[in-house]
């Protein structure tokens, strides 16, 4: 496999339309948004998506999602417990060659990171992935919309032979909203758990498509979409720019009051001395 040779930092456009992009179960599964008003999608539901398309593209992953599981294993104790290398580390107690066989078997784990604490180990082991990834949130304040949904099918027969009463819930949705996610390749990090430059442009890959096969309910087929995808390669390792500074690059406003298309937003690129920047379109 090959080295990561340069830091990179990226951002995703993505376009959400008539979709719930991560529901808060805490709040009665309604859209994320801050104090402020502004929709969010967690980090973690943008690995979740991540880690789905890596698997779609053939890729091993340690964090699985049930109904994506492609081995036997119920856990992910069972999927560490698989990996014979990894068991062979744990009787040697070293904890260094556990980390390294988990991140060579698994992307997720040499992107993302991982912590191994099973209570039926005797090593406990952190893996500090190189991966970053921002919470994403709306350019301007989201508009929720509710409707109350009514489930009229028996779930099971009553006693008495009749009908059960329906039951009654919500559905939410955000009509129109654009949101951003950031993140960067850290190059130290990335020595530690053998991520290179391959599995850069696998995660750049995964980025540009990230909501193929994510449809859903609560997000069907073309609510949501990858409008840009901005990628920043450094001229060196630890990077010759903050990607705080990377980041404020893009700058976006709405040309109208009431944006509802990716059309309706101006986005401008400014540029670095000596950065290299790709742009793509999502998909």
């Amino acid at each position: 496999m090959s080295k990561f040779t340069n830091k990179i930092d990226f951002e995703v456009l993505v376009m959400v339309k008539n979709a719930n992009p991560n529901g808060d179960p805490l709040n009665g599964n309604r859209p994320r948004e801050t104090y402020d008003g502004f929709g969010e999608i967690s980090d973690v539901c943008i690995k979740r998506k991540i880690r789905n398309r890596l698997q779609d593209m053939g890729e091993n992953i340690f964090v699985q999602s049930d109904d994506r599981a492609v081995d036997e294993c119920k856990s992910l104790s069972e999927r560490a417990k698989s990996n014979a290398l990894m068991q062979k580390a744990i009787k040697d107690k070293d904890k260094d060659a556990y980390a390294k066989a988990a991140c060579e078997t698994w992307i997720d784990v040499r992107s993302f990171g991982q912590v191994f604490a099973f209570k039926d180990d005797s090593v406990s082991v952190g893996v500090r992935g190189p991966v970053s990834v921002h919470s994403a949130f709306s350019v301007l304040p989201v508009n929720i919309d509710s409707m109350q949904i009514t489930k009229s099918v028996n779930s099971e027969t009553a006693k008495d032979g009749k009908k059960s009463s329906d039951t009654m819930g919500m559905k939410h949705k955000i009509f129109s909203a654009l949101y951003v996610i950031k993140g960067s390749i850290n190059h130290q990090l990335a020595e530690k758990t053998g991520f290179g430059d391959e599995d850069a442009e696998k995660i750049k890959e995964a980025l540009r498509t990230l909501f193929v096969n994510d449809s859903s309910s609560a997000r069907p087929d073309g609510s949501m979409e990858v409008c840009k995808v901005y990628w920043w390669k450094h001229n060196c390792p630890m990077g010759q720019y903050s990607s705080a500074k990377v980041h404020r690059l893009i700058k976006i406003e709405a040309k109208v009051d009431d944006p509802k298309e990716f059309e309706d937003y101006d986005v401008k690129v400014d540029f670095l001395p000596d950065l290299e920047m790709e742009e793509m379109e999502g998909i």
